[in-house]
Order: C-alpha cells, then structure tokens, then sequence
C-alpha cells in the first residue's frame, strides 16, 4: 500500500497524545463534536434506490411498461391490467424480498459491528468502531481487523495480511513509524497505532465498501437458470422480428400486433426470478432458526452443490478448549520447567490459546522482556528473550526437531502422544538472546537452542462432530482435515470423530518438495493433511477447485481467511475472528457445527425446489413456442391471445412456483447439469403435449368451418371457440405435470420417482376449482374472452388430458426418447 498525504493527522489536539496513555475521553468527545469521528456508515447492500432500479428497469420489463401504455391507449384495459398484474406483480413481491432480505443484512452488520480495543486515559476500552475519533491509541491484536488508517506506535511489532486490500497473501512486517490500513488485519503480534484516517478517508470506505457490498456469485444453477431465460428471451426477440415482418406483409393491425407482442413477451419465464428470491427467502428465514447466518443469499443453495468439504480442525472439528495435559521435562525437574513456562506465558504479549492453557497450569511472574517473536502459523514457533536470562522458544516437533537433536526415544515418546490425539510442542532454551525482528530481517531462530521439555495439549470434540461428519459421508461429500498440527495428531482427533482408520494422511513438509502435479494429485488423493501452513491451506482449495470439485471450506482463525477466500462456499464460525467472519458466506452461530447438515438439507430443499419450477416453466415455454410456428405454419392464425397467455402462465406457473418452495423435501441432487437432468421430464412433456394440444386446436377450427354458411368468408372465422378448447387442454394438462412432478401414487410415476407427497396433487385440484370459477361466472369468462363450450366438449378434453397423461407416462417408462437419442437423459 502507498503512503497518502493527509493533513489531518496535523492536527493540534492530537499531535501532543501520551502513547501510555491515549486520548482523554474529555478530548475524544470534543474531537467527535468537531467531526473528527469514525461515524460513517459502510453500505452492507445495494440502497433501496438501486433494488428499485434492478428490479424495475430491466429490457424485458421496459418492453412490458410500452406494450401496457399502448393497449390503455387503444383502449384494451383488461390486457393491460393483466400484464400490469401476472409481470408488475411478481417484479412487486421481488422488491419486497430484497428490501426484506437488505434490512436482515442491515440488521446482521450492525450486530456484527467490529469491536475495537483503544487507550484512552491510561485504561484499554471496548468500544463499537464509530466510536473512535482521530488520534485514538488502539491496541491490535491477532485476529484483529482494523477500522481506521494509522500509524504503530511503540515498541509492539505485527505482521499483517492486506490480501483483502492488495490481493497479495503475504504478511507485511509493521513496526512503529509504519503505516497500517483499515480493511487488513492482524496476523500476528500485538502493537498500538494512532488514528490518523477516519471516516470517509479511511481505507476501509474508499476500498472496502464495494466489498462488503451486494456481491452477485452465481451457484451452478442459478447459472443454468439464466441461460434458459436468455435463451427463451432469443427466442422471443426473433419472434417479435416475424411479428414486424406480417404486419407489413399480411396487413396485420397495429393493435392485434401489440396483443401478440405480449403473448409473445410472455414466453420469456421471468417468474422464476421471483421463484429463486422466495426459495432463498423462505430458506434463510428457516436457517435463522438453526442457529446459522446467511451473508450471501445464495448461500444455503450452494451448499448442495458441495461435494468436497475442507475444514481447520482447531476451533472447527474440536472445540479449541486446549489444556495442558502432560510436561516431560528433558534435563530438568518438572518445578523447574513448569516455572519457565509459566514466566513465558505471563510475559508473552501476543498470547493464543496454547499460552492461556499454559498460563492456567503454571502461573509465572512479570520479567524485563528483551525481544518477542509472536507465533505465526507459517512458522509454527514463537520465542521470547527475557534481559539476561537467553530466550526461550515454544514450537512444533516437525519444526524445532531439526535444530534441537531430538533422541530416538523422544521421538517415540511425540509419536505416541500425537497418536492418542494430543497436540505436542516442544519447549526449548538458549542463552543467546534472539535478535529482535524487523521488516528487512524476519525472525529466525537462536544459536545453541536445547530442549528442555515436551509439553502435550489435549483438546475435545464439538458437540455432534461425529454425527456431522458421518451424515456428510452418507451424502457422498468427501470430506478433508487441514490442520497446522502433526499428522498423527490430526488423524488420530478424526478417528475419534468417526473417519475411517485408513484415511490417507500427509504432512505439509511432504506437500513442499512435490511439484505441481504431485501437489495437485496430493490434494485430491489424501484425506488428511497437517503442520500446512496457511497459504498451504489455500492451495490446497485451489487446487481441489481445480479438478471440478464445488468446494467448501469451513474455518475460525485468521490463518483460514486465505482458504476461505479460494472456497466455492465459506463457512466460519461466530467465535472466530473478525476476518474470518468477513469473508465467510455462512457464519454458524454460537459455533453450531452439528448445524451444517441441516443447512446442507436446506440446500437441497432449495435445489429441488428451484428445478420443479423450472421444469414447468421450460415445459410451458417451449410448449408456447412450438405452438406460434405450428399454428402459423399451417393455418396462419396466432392460436392464444394475451388474456389467455396470462391466464395460463398464472394458474399454471405463477401460483404453484410461488408454493413450490415452501413444500420443498430435501432429496438426493444431481451433481450434474440441471438442464441435463431435467430433459428426461421435459422433453417428452413438451413434445407430447404439443402435438394434443395442436391437433384439439386444429379440430375445433375444422369443426368451425364446417359450422360456417356456404357463402361464409375464411376471414370472418370465430377462433373464440377454438381458443378456448386450446386453453382448457392445456390447462388440464398443466394440472397433470404438476401430479407428475411428485407423484402421490406410484402410477403417477415415469417422469419423477414416486414421493407420496398428495399437496402438490392437492394444490392442481385447488386449482382447476379455481379454473371452473373463472367459467362458471360470466363477468370473469367474458374478461378472460374465453366461450363456454357444451358438457360434452369439456367431458371430450378431459378424457384427451387423461390419455395425454397415460400417453406420456409410457414413454417415460419405456425412456423413448432416451434411446432415440442415444443417451441417458436423467
């Protein structure tokens, strides 16, 4: 990051400030009274101008709002209110849900509001991050995402991650006089630094905001479901071309030109925008419950898709509740090692769990401290010099074993510690004093180190963890364990928490001397991975993502944040730290990791929610399509008129898509594509019921010319009659396939694996009770220009429905046009 001029960190109150002892909180209030304040709110959302606008002002609405202007204007109001009502009206619940789901959102960032750690009168304070004012002392520690831009101070020393700002992964070294920006954070160390940018000149505003922003992250079928929408809206553009053409050609009137525009504009399936926005509304509504926080909107959804999950072990797999379970000291007595480590862990300032669980089992006394090197979780050591006494350094096996010539015997006896599950960490001494680190010279180990004890820390499961883990197993999703402890280690924690024994394990040290294909068939191959370091991590997930697997990874610590970034789907817990939460898509609550398997059958409730409402969408779609060129193929009429269309698309699509998503049962998902999967369903659907309602529409035009006089005119032919016959088949067997997508009963089945489930059977009652309605009263009749026809016609229609159903029905069960085409379609 490049130094920013700023003459405000001139300013006269702040220049003099006690590094002891901060700001008073006399001055703080008079800076915030002069506008000096961090009081600026960062946007978690699109405003409610711009979902306005999205929502509203799309191509295919634009063309809608005209299309409406001009039947009012020829004097068609019923058309009008019908476009107004089945197209204005689901872009309406739309608005709705985003502004709902933006108030959550608003509602999850003010909950989730950084805390910040400042000096202020001698005394560390918590505060919420509007409450700090220009030349604020704050205290940072690991883990820590900064608020506001500055300047360390003292004699504290970090390591930082701008990757969120830069892009680059590695850690900046920061010591007094260096510049720190809002939007990093603290990997390591601990330190102060003087506000010197709040508000809108912080980092934080000018960079950061477009990050926590409305991000726009299609899951795989949502991605699909675009393609189909665009693909029908081709279609529809080509057929407005032809629209434009007959009317010059055929003398078609303007006004029977905008009533076909609009039927025509109706193929374009624009409802199944609404269809996602109430699955995923219905879906995060129903997870809050679970103890589980949706920061993307898609985010449960995804979750189906995954079928490799990455997670930390620490904090994630266990409960990171370390203790000290065993000392064995290496040439001393266990008072005397048990008084370093307790000094150690006192004087320490860039504490972790491992040195509170130190400190808990050996107190220790307040010494001069030379030199600190806080851990780093790519070093996997961390040192402390106390004046005239050497140093001491608190490290992995895998890492100091090289220097401290570890015996055969104590090699056997970390083994054996490791095996049982318990984390192992070498304590060792020197009397030379490390040099302290500075941003040209990274820290490196002392001369003459020796160890003095071998320390052993045990930590427990998460509620539920095996039981986790074991429904994922049975869901086909692999699962690997990416830790920074040994190996056996880790691998003995996940045969406690139920994986097989003979999981393939591998160690990072093994992951560094491979090259990119060895590290790639590594990744894919092994199981369980430890001492990896964090940008180890990440290339892990990279590298898995790589191969075509949907990949999620779950994680706590600052040293996840890399991982979570490269992941398909990131997944963190509330516990952990304010960058993790950060860039995390689901944040599991109250650290609610037994809570993954119900959001994973959320996600699938969703999945096959989404891909019901698409099949009758495409069905009807393509059924209308084929419908305008066979019609005007050989008896050049238009076969539906806009009331008609509208009448269709809202009982047979618009209300049973909206219904849809909240009877959705959680089922096994096909990995593969979604339109794939689906055309088993909807090619036979469509081509069957193309052809009966093509050839009901053509009889009933004989039957009409027939019925004409012998002097009667083609021109002046009734299609009222036809038209209606053609909407009430279609209806009716609109009706079936909604039977048919979850069959009640095995007859029901071909098309969908028998569900029992009778609602969906239920709601196509209600709704041809509805239809009848609309028949039965002559006002609604006459607004819908339908015609009654005679109890024998109606009786003839449903008896075609009937046999259509049977009709299709044999050829999903005999797969006919599975094997004309020489595939498997579902």
């Amino acid at each position: 990051m490049t130094r920013r001029d700023d003459t405000r960190k001139d300013h006269p109150n702040i220049n003099k400030i006690d590094i002891l002892k901060g700001l008073s909180e006399e001055m703080a209030s008079n800076l915030r009274a002069e506008g000096q304040g961090n009081n600026v709110e960062l946007r978690t959302g699109r405003s409610y101008l711009q979902i306005l606008q999205q929502n509203l002002f799309t191509f295919i609405n634009t063309v809608f709002f005209a299309i409406t202007l001009m039947m009012i204007l020829l004097g068609r109001s019923g058309d009008a209110f019908l476009v107004v009502v089945v197209i204005f009206g689901s872009v309406v619940i739309s608005i709705f849900q985003e502004i709902w789901a933006k108030k959550k959102l608003d509602e999850i960032a003010l909950l989730k509001r950084p805390q910040v750690t400042v000096l202020r009168d001698g005394q560390e304070k918590v505060i919420d991050q509007s409450a700090v004012v220009l030349g604020d002392l704050l205290i940072i520690r690991p883990g820590d995402q900064l608020v506001v831009d500055g300047t360390v101070v003292g004699t504290g020393r970090i390591e930082m991650d701008e990757s969120l700002l830069t892009g680059e992964s590695d850690l900046i070294p920061k010591v007094a006089g260096d510049e720190v920006f809002s939007g990093s954070f603290c990997v390591t160390g601990t330190a102060k630094y003087k506000a010197e940018k709040v508000g809108t000149e912080t980092t934080a505003y000018q960079v950061m905001a477009s990050a926590k922003a409305f991000r726009q992250n299609y899951t795989p079928l949502q991605q699909e479901i675009n393609t189909i929408i665009r693909v029908f809206l081709l279609i529809a553009c080509f057929l407005l071309i032809l629209l434009l053409i007959s009317m010059f050609s055929r003398s078609i009137s303007f006004t029977d030109v905008i009533l076909i525009a609009a039927v025509i504009l109706g193929l374009v399936p624009v409802g199944l925008y609404i269809s996602i926005t109430l699955a995923y509304g219905t879906g995060a509504v129903r997870m809050a419950g679970q103890n589980v926080l949706i920061q993307q909107v898609n985010a449960v959804e995804s979750l189906s898709n995954v079928d490799v999950l990455c997670m930390d072990k620490t904090g994630t797999l266990t409960t990171n509740q370390i203790s000290l379970q065993s000392i064995e000291p290496l040439g001393l007595t266990t008072t005397e090692v048990e008084e370093y480590l307790g000094d150690y862990a006192a004087n320490t300032q860039a504490g972790n769990k491992t040195s509170e669980a130190i400190a808990q089992a050996c107190p220790g006394e307040i010494r001069p401290v030379s030199a600190e090197v806080p851990f780093s979780s790519a070093r996997k050591w961390s040192a402390i010099a106390f004046a005239g006494a050497g140093t001491y350094v608190l490290g992995a096996p895998e890492v100091l074993g090289s220097v401290l010539n570890i015996t055969p015997e104590q090699q056997e006896y970390i083994q054996a510690q490791a095996e049982e599950g318990l984390r192992v960490v070498l304590f060792a001494h020197t009397s030379h004093e490390i040099a302290p680190p500075t941003p040209q010279q990274p820290p490196s180990l002392p001369e003459g180190l020796g160890a003095i004890a071998i320390l052993s820390f045990s930590d427990e499961l998460r509620p539920l963890a095996r039981e986790t883990l074991e429904s994922f197993a049975r869901a086909g999703i692999k699962l690997k364990i990416i830790s920074g402890d040994n190996p056996r280690t880790v691998a003995a924690l996940a045969k406690q928490a139920g994986l097989d024994a003979g999981t393939m394990v591998i160690s990072g040290t093994q992951l560094a001397q491979m090259d990119e294909a060895q590290f790639t068939n590594a990744a894919v191959n092994n199981t369980i991975f430890g001492r990896i370091t964090p940008e180890q991590k990440a290339q892990l997930v990279k590298k898995i993502r790589q191969q075509g697997y949907y990949v999620a990874m779950t994680g706590d610590g600052v040293n996840d944040v890399l991982s979570l970034k490269q992941a398909n789907l990131g997944i963190a817990m509330e516990s952990g730290s304010q960058a993790t939460r950060g860039v995390a898509d689901i944040i599991l609550l109250n650290d609610s990791f037994g809570a993954l398997p119900k959001a994973f059958l959320e996600g699938q409730k969703i999945r096959n929610a989404l891909q019901d409402a698409l099949k009758l969408f495409i069905v009807r779609g393509a059924v209308f399509t084929l419908l305008i060129f066979c019609s005007g193929m050989v008896t050049q009429s238009f076969p539906l008129n806009n009331k008609h269309s509208s009448l269709l698309a809202l009982l047979g699509v618009g209300i049973p898509t909206m219904i849809i998503p909240l009877w959705a049962k959680p089922e096994r998902v096909n990995r593969g594509s979604v339109v794939r999967s689906q055309l088993h369903f909807v090619l036979s659907a469509t081509l069957t019921l193309t052809l009966v309602s093509l050839l009901v529409y053509f009889m009933y035009i004989v039957k009409a010319v027939l019925d004409l006089p012998p002097d009667g005119d083609l021109v002046q032919l009734n299609l009222a009659t036809p038209r209606s016959a053609l909407v009430t088949i279609l209806f009716l067997c609109q009706m079936l396939l909604i039977c048919f997508l979850k069959p009640p009963v095995r007859s029901f089945t071909g098309g969908e694996p028998y569900s029992g489930d009778w609602r969906y059977t239920i709601m196509a009652l209600g709704l041809v009770s509805i239809y009848i309605v609309v028949l039965a009263v002559p006002e609604l009749r006459d607004f819908f220009e339908l015609v009654l026809l005679t109890k024998f016609d109606y009786l003839f229609l449903f008896f075609v429905a009937l046999e259509w159903g049977f009709t299709l029905r044999w050829f999903w069960r005999t797969r006919t046009f599975d094997r004309f085409l020489g595939v498997n379609l579902s």
